[in-house]
């Protein structure tokens, strides 16, 4: 799955410096608005324990976290779905993207500027979110128009599209962002070609000083009751702190940690915060040529998961070897899986579960 999580928000919030300890990609970073033009593209590892865990039983050639890209997507500005600030273009990316992560400063600072003269973490969300609202409503008009003269001649498909546009557009003008919505599945795949912004599952992270590493400033109080209020995702980092630890040694990223207080950086988080909302999870397979860690989406029967290695897999699947990470742990590998019991045959009704060890059975 190529899995994509852009990253929002207004110029200087912090965002470059944030990918840019996130991938460590070296995108510009400038106290300056549009110093990013182009979305800057970094794929990262999800960062998973359990990896360490099987490798030291399997002992494989090699060890393979899934993945996921980040895009870095240049800051957006009052009047973007008009085109300020070449926002029509960047609008255009986070389109693309799968979720959205929107960086909020919550730290005061005289040395950089602040695009709207001042620190309003609120503001700043609700420039963004009328943006990528008003974008959608364009998207939304235009299609209305295309499919008016369809829908008066009696299509029932056209009429269907369009009575739920108009559904949409009503609640979009009234500041309800598409995700926010009560919409039924059926409405929702019938929107998904439009790929509308306000659509797209958020998460905020709240930009925060050095000194205010736990987020105790009230801005950071006033981001999460947003976030609560939107059922959006929502985090705390310190974007200087978290370049810093980027640079780091493993040992020496372990050592900083620990004399912060901390188990997992600030990054580690986010990307388990983006992972997780966009409903995904991971089993693995294990072998001695490699132990991997493979991406699902919950609710994903066993032959889809197969389908994930290759489309074979998911044509020709005959049964899968199903081990609950746990009990693969406690019983030191497969072979003693097996000896107690734990190893079980599935079959295509089989719901994956997060850290399923599996080994797939198939025929083409």
């Amino acid at each position: 799955m190529a899995l994509q999580c852009g990253i929002v928000g207004l110029p200087n919030v912090g965002k470059s410096t944030i990918f840019n300890a996130l991938t460590n990609a070296g995108a510009e970073s400038a106290n300056y608005p549009f110093c990013t033009i182009d979305p800057n593209v970094g794929v990262v590892a999800v960062p998973d324990t359990r990896l360490d865990a099987l490798a030291k039983i399997v002992k494989p050639q090699q060890v393979l976290p899934t993945t996921m890209e980040f895009l870095d997507i240049a800051g957006l500005v009052s009047g973007a779905s008009k085109g300020e600030g070449l926002g029509n273009q960047f609008l255009g990316h986070i389109r693309s993207v799968d979720a959205i992560v929107q960086v909020v400063r919550c730290f005061e600072d005289d040395n950089v500027v602040h695009v709207n003269g001042k620190v309003d973490p609120i503001g700043d969300i609700d420039v963004i979110e009328t943006e990528l609202g008003l974008a959608d409503l364009e998207s939304i008009d235009k299609r209305i128009v295309r499919i008016q003269k369809q829908a008066k001649s009696g299509d029932k498909e056209m009429q269907l599209l369009l009575v739920t546009l108009v559904k949409v557009q009503e609640a979009l003008n009234n500041g309800i962002p598409v995700r926010g919505q009560e919409l039924t599945s059926e409405e929702k795949k019938i929107l998904r070609d439009l790929h509308l912004l306000t659509a797209k599952p958020i998460l905020f992270v709240a930009n925060v000083s050095e000194d205010d590493l736990l987020g105790e400033h009230p801005f950071v109080e006033i981001v999460r009751k947003r976030a609560e209020s939107e059922g959006a995702g929502m985090l705390v980092l310190c974007g200087k702190i978290e370049a810093e630890i980027a640079e780091l040694s493993a040992d020496e990223k372990k050592e900083f940690l620990s004399d912060l207080g901390f188990e997992q950086s600030g990054l580690d988080r986010l990307i388990r915060e983006a992972y997780a909302l966009l409903g995904l999870f991971t089993y693995f397979t294990a072998g001695v040529k490699e132990v991997r860690a493979w991406t699902v989406s919950k609710g994903s029967r066993a032959p889809a998961a197969a389908g994930v290695i290759h489309t074979d897999f998911e044509k020709g699947f005959i049964r899968a070897e199903v081990t609950a990470y746990d009990d693969y742990i406690a019983c030191g590998g497969e072979s003693g899986a097996k000896e107690k019991g734990r190893l079980r045959l599935e079959g295509k009704e089989y719901v994956v579960q997060d850290g399923d060890i599996m080994h797939f059975r198939f025929n083409v």
